[in-house]
């Protein structure tokens, strides 16, 4: 019988060994291709942990961002760092994980958005998740910048009874380090 176990909690709940077991699985995940940028923008915010038999084999996390659209700043959950142990792939742990965030998002946002890989993208759509085809931008340090490199790859999710921003307008990010989303 396998045991599996979710958890939620903040970052600021994780000690530095599980922030070290995250990382791990990231690095794994990703093939050495997630940055110490891309881990600092997973943190700060709720994670998703989900243990088969005492092992760590997914993860997620949500973290506020600022999106200014249609003259409001909108609260929106960003979904970051999902992943899932390559040996345990297609068992229906991304769906866990994800299951968690939408409910963190439902309940303390008004958006959820994420950046898909093409390998992620059919369980985002899936779920309900639908590629925004407005522009994108950055409030960067020196004023507003287009982002036309994250156009088609930026996603977004509204809670239940929540309403899908105008796609006539463009959707602002908050600016930070790395990779803007």
């Amino acid at each position: 019988m396998t045991d599996t176990r979710t958890r939620l909690a903040h970052t600021a709940r994780l000690g530095r060994t599980t922030l070290e077991e995250i990382r791990g699985l990231l690095d794994a995940a990703f093939d050495g291709d997630f940055s110490d940028e891309d881990f600092e923008h997973g943190l700060g915010g709720m994670h998703a942990l989900v243990h088969r038999d005492g092992e760590l084999v997914a993860h997620g996390s949500v973290v506020q961002r600022r999106v200014v659209h249609g003259g409001r700043a909108l609260r929106t959950g960003y979904v970051e760092a999902v992943a899932v142990r390559a040996d345990r792939r297609r068992q229906g742990l991304g769906t866990i994980v994800m299951d968690a965030l939408e409910q963190v998002i439902g309940r303390a946002y008004v958006l959820g958005a994420l950046s898909a890989s093409d390998e992620g993208a059919a369980l985002y759509a899936a779920r309900g998740w639908r590629v925004w085809d407005g522009r994108i931008g950055a409030l960067a340090p020196r004023g507003p910048v287009r982002l036309p490199q994250e156009e088609g790859s930026t996603w977004l999710w509204t809670p239940p009874g929540g309403s899908w921003p105008d796609p006539a307008g463009q959707l602002l990010f908050d600016w930070r380090d790395g990779d803007v989303l």
